[in-house]
């Protein structure tokens, strides 16, 4: 059954002018305006105890997307139900349901004040404990994610990377979510470390029966966690289907281009690691190309490419990706 659904959002940025361009604009002058697309037209569901991938390069909009799931930014247009319910209405978060784990949990993290006090927070400010329970709430909170309960009376600087992001983590799990953001929850931390806090989550989201939304650019750690995967270029989604599905057999040029460039730990006869970058610069948001975002950087492209936009077709039942050519592509006969 579906619990997540993103219903055609949107997400654009408009540009901060500086004092001289706005002094520019008001005598008359042609001041550049045009808003950053972020994230653009975007529909996906998932089901409930499911997990998502979203994949892409820097910049493709998968972060903003998160933040817009996870109630921190509005949309700019379309809507993101929760079980059916909007997350947020008037501008304004409706629901502590969806919580988020970000990046670098060294920044996301109060340095002023104690952990403790920083997972306790939110839950007695929602009313899921009391003030005089809250120790041994952040306490239960903290056995769970892997750290001692007495170190809770220390502040962020006083912990390891993988330490803080285990604080941040039981942070998020302490509003007792059904829907957890992960922003690249890992890419800070060591190798080693990394490995330690995926498999903290694996065990969180069986436990806990977390609907998940696992945002990063480590495609062998989205093939490990996520059920499905969106894979995401210049704000559109491009490709999404079964996670073993897309790895096996991707439908779409960028998805393929993505998957090659990922360095294989296979050695040829000079001792070089093979993989093959994807040609050609990221567009920018500002002024994306025509026609398919991806066309200037796209083995497959034809003139249709460049002046129509493919919509996010299905290709099974479960299957979709947004090339005119997409059919061709996994029967081998595209050139």
């Amino acid at each position: 059954m579906t619990y997540l659904t993103i219903d055609h959002v949107s997400r654009h940025f408009a540009p901060h002018l500086t004092l001289g361009e706005k002094i520019a604009a008001r005598l008359g002058a042609d001041v550049e305006t045009r808003a950053v697309q972020a994230v653009t037209d975007v529909s996906v569901t998932v089901p409930r105890g499911r997990t998502l991938g979203l994949v892409g390069e820097s910049g493709c909009g998968k972060s903003t997307l998160g933040r817009v799931i996870s109630g921190i930014l509005p949309p700019s247009t379309g809507t993101v139900l929760l079980d059916g319910k909007p997350v947020m209405t008037g501008g304004n978060k409706t629901t502590t349901r969806v919580q988020m784990v970000f990046q670098d949990p060294f920044a996301s993290l109060d340095p002023r004040m104690k952990v403790g006090e920083a997972v306790a927070e939110g839950p007695v400010a929602h009313g899921l404990t009391t003030r005089a329970k809250a120790r041994d709430y952040v306490a239960g909170w903290f056995a769970r994610v892997g750290l001692d309960p007495a170190l809770a009376d220390r502040y962020p600087h006083q912990f390891s990377g993988g330490q803080r992001q285990r604080i941040a983590i039981a942070r998020a799990l302490a509003m007792q979510p059904d829907l957890l953001i992960c922003d690249e929850p890992v890419a800070s931390l060591d190798v080693s470390i990394q490995a330690q806090i995926i498999n903290l989550f694996l065990d969180l989201r069986r436990d806990l029966g977390l609907t998940c939304v696992f945002i990063s650019h480590d495609l062998s750690v989205v093939r490990h966690v996520c059920d499905r995967m969106a894979v995401m270029y210049l704000g559109r989604i491009v490709e999404e289907g079964a996670t073993e599905t897309v790895f096996n057999d991707p439908a779409h040029p960028y998805t393929r281009s993505l998957l090659a460039s990922v360095p294989e730990l296979v050695l040829d006869a000079d001792d070089l690691v093979q993989f093959v970058p994807i040609e050609g610069e990221v567009p920018s948001p500002h002024a994306p190309p025509p026609g398919c975002h991806f066309n200037p950087r796209c083995p497959f492209a034809k003139d249709i490419c460049r002046t129509e936009k493919p919509p996010l077709k299905p290709l099974t039942a479960d299957r979709f990706a947004a090339c005119h050519f997409a059919e061709e592509i996994l029967a081998g006969a595209a050139t």
